[in-house]
């Protein structure tokens, strides 16, 4: 069993640019599946009119979110978690291209039709969460 020291030196940052998916806790509660970019110190997402998200974040902006993996087959298992305020905000088509390149691959043309749209579609948002304490990984390996 793991002591809680990350191996091989793994960062925190180094972990969350691994295109792993997080879970969003809001008030409600609700928990929901997350893609993301961690740039800036922050966490991103996209959202539109298609989520209650912004509406729920308009009444309470504290969430929490947890990134983690598990690897049967070496025994690795890694998380962060994170609580802090997200807020919606304006549309930043590279950064969302940046978060949908690391699920999709870099070639659009090659992603579902509903994920190109979403860049192009003027009801899309973003939403930022700044964390309240840095990202700190904590590895749970056996």
């Amino acid at each position: 069993m793991s002591n809680g020291a990350v191996r091989a030196g793994l960062s925190a940052d180094e972990f969350l640019a691994r295109p792993l998916v997080a879970h969003l806790a809001t008030s409600g509660p609700t928990v929901r599946p997350i893609w993301f970019l961690w740039e800036e110190q922050a966490l991103w997402w996209i959202t539109g009119s298609y989520s209650r998200l912004p509406a729920r974040l308009a009444v309470d902006p504290d969430v929490a979110l947890v990134v983690d993996s598990c690897d049967l087959a070496t025994g690795e298992v890694l998380q962060v978690a994170l609580t802090g305020r997200a807020e919606v905000v304006d549309m930043d088509v590279e950064r969302a291209r940046r978060k949908l390149t690391r699920y999709l691959g870099a070639d659009p043309g090659r992603w579902p039709e509903r994920f190109r749209a979403v860049l192009r579609s003027p009801d899309t948002r973003l939403i930022r969460m700044d964390p309240r304490r840095p990202p700190a990984l904590v590895d749970l390996s056996f």
